[in-house]
């Protein structure tokens, strides 16, 4: 039925706007929610899953992981910068995609065409080396490096990997030059580090804790810059010769630029009551990584800071993707 004109002037504000219902969030959601990630079985999308399966219980509505890959990340990211604003698509995502663009051209910028909302979980890697190497600290592998530059190498996975730049800033700080050797998969990697055909790595928390308890690899430090709980005892990177050193891989949920901000509110609040539950936050520290949840201006200052490191080390090193 159509409104009379002189009616419609006296109707209530939020009446007069389209969507209103959703940016007030009385009606939201009223339908189902998806979160766009990376391939099944990755990181990203075992925080995606977990996350999901919360929200779903606590928001009435459906919460849909949608997987998606290729081009290094670029076709699971830009769809969602583009999406409306709507709090029906949001992004699950880590560290490249705010480090992506300094490596390669993209159409999305990572401040301007997302709204953060809540930084999900951390993952820091662990310095490991093969047994065979002399070094049982950082400032033993500083010094073994800069007494035999050019000689040691590390393994990595793909450009722009937590393996990759961690090992990078590591270069840059303490002014050595190891050679990199880029593996596309995890398992290679890990097994020709075993067998000494090369001699250290950035690892990831979770595959290699085993072989360091079996003695086939040694732990020298962890990048956060605290101690954590993943590896206790393990002294961090900063502490053992090199000050203000920190390499943390971020995974953080995202809505497209524009989103109101009540709507990135509830999402905040309903994400990071998912995350302090007990049994989530076990979960997560099973694969070796540690549930968060802060605020979406907390998220937005350590995105900015993230940036603002990664930039200067991927430019000094001239790091371009593959």
């Amino acid at each position: 039925m159509r409104v009379p004109r002189c009616v419609a002037w006296t109707l209530p504000a939020a009446m007069m706007i389209p969507g209103a219902g959703v940016v007030s969030g009385q009606s939201y959601p009223n339908k189902p929610i998806h979160i766009v990630t990376a391939q099944a079985g990755s990181g990203n999308d075992f925080a995606a899953r977990l996350v999901a399966q919360g929200l779903t219980g606590s928001l009435g509505q459906q919460v849909v992981v949608e997987n998606r890959t290729g081009a290094g990340g670029i076709l699971v990211i830009e769809p969602v910068a583009k999406a409306p604003p709507d709090g029906y698509t949001l992004l699950l995502y880590n560290t490249p995609m705010w480090v992506l663009p300094f490596m390669r051209n993209v159409s999305w910028d990572p401040l301007r065409d997302f709204s953060p909302i809540t930084l999900v979980v951390s993952s820091p890697n662990i310095l490991v080396v093969h047994p065979s190497l002399p070094a049982r600290s950082v400032q033993d592998l500083i010094a073994l490096a800069k007494a035999r530059p050019g000689e040691l190498n590390y393994a990595s996975g793909g450009t722009g990997s937590s393996t990759h730049l961690a090992a990078e800033l590591f270069k840059a700080m303490a002014g050595v030059n190891i050679v990199r050797i880029a593996y596309k998969g995890s398992a290679s990697p890990m097994s020709d580090l075993i067998s000494g055909q090369v001699q250290l790595t950035f690892g990831i928390a979770a595959p290699v804790a085993p072989h360091v308890k079996s003695g086939r690899l040694r732990a020298l430090a962890i990048t956060s810059a605290e101690p954590s709980a993943l590896f206790p005892g393990l002294p961090t990177v900063a502490a053992s010769g090199l000050p203000g050193y920190e390499s943390v891989s971020l995974f953080g949920m995202f809505a497209p630029a524009k989103t109101p901000a009540t709507l990135i509110h509830r999402l905040n609040q309903e994400v990071v009551h998912v995350l302090n539950r007990a049994e989530v936050k076990e979960k997560f520290f099973n694969i070796g990584v540690e549930a968060v949840g802060n605020s979406p201006e907390q998220f937005a200052a350590m995105i900015k800071a993230d940036m603002a490191r990664w930039g200067k080390v991927i430019k000094d090193a001239g790091i371009r993707a593959e």
